[in-house]
């Protein structure tokens, strides 16, 4: 059984850019990059400023953040419809298995289903423990699929 938290999950604004560039910085530090807070406001700062992300963060009753996921809408050519890639999911490890990546998860679902669009892509590490979250809460595993990724 796992703990609940006292918590609220709202979409962020500028206004939380502090709070959450630690929190994008922690998770980039969880993904083996080196921290580096000052590009994590900027790249943030970014997002709000061009309006093409929708990021929800998670507050503690005391004021504490929690985690955050970040949305990026994308379509779908085949089935004509719009359609999100969930490209980042982060709980700060004390508030881990306590209902805050269901609880964010749960917000980004409701964007899809509000905005009609046809579901939520991700892409995860393959030892992240939180792939047993996502299976819990509907998401699927693509087999019949292969994702390329090309880089500079």
């Amino acid at each position: 059984m796992f703990k609940c938290l006292h918590m609220k999950v709202i979409r962020a604004t500028p206004d939380h850019l502090a709070q959450l560039s630690q929190l994008f910085d922690l998770y980039r530090v969880f993904y083996e990059q080196t921290s580096n807070l000052d590009a994590a406001k900027a790249f943030l700062k970014d997002r709000f400023r061009n309006s093409d992300s929708i990021i929800f963060i998670a507050i503690a009753s005391d004021g504490t953040g929690l985690g955050f996921t970040q949305l990026y809408p994308s379509f779908s050519s085949v089935s004509m419809m719009s359609t999100y890639i969930l490209n980042d999911l982060f709980v700060t490890s004390e508030a881990r298995k306590k209902g805050v990546g269901e609880a964010l998860i749960a917000k980004a679902k409701h964007v899809v289903i509000s905005q009609g669009a046809k579901g939520l892509t991700l892409e995860t590490a393959l030892d992240n423990p939180a792939q047993k979250l996502y299976v819990r809460l509907g998401f699927t595993k693509d087999s019949d699929v292969n994702h390329y990724t090309w880089q500079v």
